[in-house]
């Protein structure tokens, strides 16, 4: 079991048709899914002949950081993309890009994979494709430890400061709910939950575990978890390229692998304290079936 120990950065944290007639149609298709199949063949190949680039922070404890002392990159989501690159004989290496510029890279080509607790939402899915999830969660608000920030409900966030990330769903909502938004860039988290302690900011919307985490590296400083305040199940999973239909593929068998033959279990216990890989046993709400 790894010691964490050190103050780390909150990340939050983010689909042609063809036409003809006749014969020529038909004949067209078939020529059309040849190509896509050999093009996505290609990809695959070129990726276990080249090796895959993952966009990643190296700033997210437990998903991906620094152990205090070390220069090995580690973490939940590090040491998933690694043992999936293992078992589909493609060589991983990592490249550190601020939370909001992963998703741009992964769109351009520069990288060819993104792992950073990226939540599959709705909105990302018209532009990427998700593997299958490898870790299970929900979101909570941390608060101030004396008072909650005022806060009983998540409807009276509405006029409270969130302090997150500019362009994460984390953010998004919070501005959603009628919070007022103070934006960070890749602070460390003892800035966050200060800034929450000392009421420049009143709450953070963020992973459950992430925040857990934080909280209990930083026991000095007079933050919580809310008690009362849980929504939105969310799956975590590697984003991909929309059209990369074979890697997807391929990537999902290596992770339902991983999760029968306990793999996924064994590497989120070690970096969580946790199994993730499962789906919360509690009932959690959506934030539109909450009474708001």
């Amino acid at each position: 079991m790894k010691k964490i120990t050190f103050l780390f950065a909150l990340a939050f944290t983010l689909i042609l048709a063809a036409c003809g007639t006749g014969s020529d149609e038909s004949s067209g298709e078939k020529g059309n899914s040849s190509k896509n199949g050999e093009k996505e063949q290609t990809l695959f190949k070129q990726l276990q002949e080249e090796g895959a680039t993952v966009a990643t922070s190296g700033t997210l404890l437990a998903s991906t950081y620094y152990p205090e002392g070390s220069d090995e990159l580690t973490g939940y989501d590090v040491e998933v993309l690694r043992e999936i690159g293992k078992r589909l004989d493609i060589d991983i290496s990592f490249e550190e890009i601020g939370v909001d510029g992963m998703l741009p890279a992964l769109k351009n080509g520069r990288v060819d994979m993104a792992a950073n607790d990226f939540e599959v939402t709705e909105e990302r899915k018209r532009e990427f494709a998700f593997s299958e999830p490898y870790k299970y969660s929900f979101t909570s608000i941390i608060v101030r430890e004396d008072d909650l920030s005022g806060i009983e409900t998540l409807e009276d966030v509405s006029g409270k400061v969130h302090g997150g990330g500019a362009t994460t769903t984390h953010s998004q909502l919070a501005e959603e709910l009628g919070a007022e938004l103070k934006t960070y860039n890749n602070v460390t988290n003892d800035v966050y939950l200060r800034d929450v302690e000392n009421g420049r900011t009143d709450f953070i919307i963020n992973d459950y575990y992430l925040q857990k985490l934080a909280t209990e590296a930083l026991p000095d400083i007079d933050v919580k978890i809310h008690p009362d305040i849980k929504f939105n199940e969310a799956k975590i999973a590697v984003v991909l390229p929309q059209d990369a239909d074979e890697l997807k593929k391929k990537v999902d068998e290596a992770i339902t692998e991983m999760r029968e033959d306990g793999t996924l279990k064994e590497l989120s216990e070690e970096f969580y304290n946790a199994d993730v890989s499962k789906r919360p046993e509690e009932d959690i709400p959506s934030v539109d079936e909450m009474d708001l």
